[in-house]
């Protein structure tokens, strides 16, 4: 049996090798490294499979909700409202430009942002909400839309972990996660669903304006070669990552459909299992399963987590502390035990191994050994 990754990455390449290799080659020989063609190719093909107006691509998921914000004119002391169940990037940018973070608890079921605890954080300084579409499906963003157009909020969507993932409405119409609010982020980390290898990042909106906007901001504040009209920095995707991407791109939708046939596989093997709650999603979002997350109950997570290891089981514990009790964010607005449900996830949840390329004698092999420690 191959040895077992949280993401088989070695695995995905090497069935589309060929393709990979000759597209990489293609750039090095062509030298056109930044903001070549195949930047372009990716932009308009990933605007077609999105169904988005403008994709800007950026050098990382961080600077993509960073150079999101700035598209947007928020100022220093505006208030953001994000979920504090998410990695810490979310967060991070809000700080870094010097707007306020107000974090809130999220949904105990799905894990994402809780619409009735953002209405409750909306003050005269609010000015945006940042959703967390976390591990793989959507926020209830039918809500948080309705949340944003009463209260005059943007909404900037955290994609990172849900591309691909569908929304749908409740007049039955669907969109893809990260083109449903103002703007949306996205990250090609290598292990994301749809990941470069190397760094990487996207912003998807259908406001011209804005688009021409982040665009300027993301290339120096210019659009025309040295006349600077917008404070900006310089994120960009370099050539390489965009051809890798290119190759990637229409494998996506399988690599999730097999995503979620693992996931599957293990909610009916563990799923019944009084010491485990696997994970649930509304039938009005589909999901991607960029992590398999599940809650343990009266279980020493740190010594399961030990034990797969012990049997060459990687397992990860995403998030350990929730952001609202990292030192980093120390807020006198903030106490232990605020947030009640975001503190049980940090406390009790723990992932397995999830990707396209797990194979079936790997899978149970991974559910014989969580059950037998479950079964001690």
């Amino acid at each position: 049996m191959r040895k077992i990754q949280m993401v088989d990455l070695l695995s995905q390449y090497e069935k589309i090798q060929q393709q990979v290799d000759e597209a990489v080659l293609g750039v090095i020989r062509s030298t056109a490294f930044i903001n070549g063609p195949e930047v372009k190719q990716f932009q308009a093909e990933l605007e077609e499979y999105l169904k988005v107006k403008h994709v800007i691509p950026c050098a990382n998921g961080t600077d993509a909700l960073q150079v999101a914000m700035m598209g947007l004119n928020l100022q220093p002391g505006d208030e953001v409202i994000t979920a504090s169940f998410t990695y810490v990037a979310t967060a991070e940018v809000i700080a870094l430009l010097k707007l306020t973070p107000v974090l809130v608890d999220v949904n105990p079921d799905t894990f994402c942002i809780d619409p009735a605890e953002i209405e409750k954080a909306i003050t005269p300084k609010t000015k945006a909400i940042v959703p967390v579409h976390l591990f793989g499906q959507t926020a209830d963003m039918e809500a948080i839309l309705d949340i944003a157009k009463r209260h005059n909020l943007f909404v900037i969507e955290d994609t990172a972990q849900a591309i691909g993932a569908d929304y749908t409405f409740k007049d039955g119409s669907t969109a893809k996660a990260g083109t449903i609010g103002t703007v949306g982020c996205t990250s090609f980390f290598p292990s994301k669903n749809l990941g470069c290898y190397g760094d990487g990042g996207a912003i998807f909106t259908n406001d011209d304006e804005l688009a021409k906007k982040i665009r300027m901001i993301a290339n120096h504040g210019q659009s025309v070669q040295y006349y600077h009209d917008e404070i900006g920095v310089n994120s960009r995707l370099d050539s390489i990552q965009a051809a890798i991407l290119r190759c990637k791109l229409p494998h996506l939708d399988s690599y999730n459909a097999r995503r979620l046939e693992v996931a599957n596989r293990y909610n009916e093997a563990l799923g019944s299992h009084a010491k485990v709650t696997v994970p649930q999603w509304p039938s009005n979002t589909t999901h991607v399963f960029h992590q398999y997350t599940m809650q343990l109950h009266d279980v020493d997570r740190a010594a399961l987590k030990d034990y797969l290891a012990s049997k060459e089981i990687p397992a990860m514990i995403y998030y350990p502390v929730p952001l609202h009790m990292q030192k980093a964010y120390t807020d006198a607005r903030y106490t232990a035990g605020m947030f009640p449900v975001t503190e049980q996830l940090c406390a009790s949840v723990i992932s397995l191994p999830i990707s396209p390329d797990v194979t079936p004698d790997q899978q149970e092999y991974i559910i014989e050994n969580v059950l037998n420690f479950l079964n001690q």
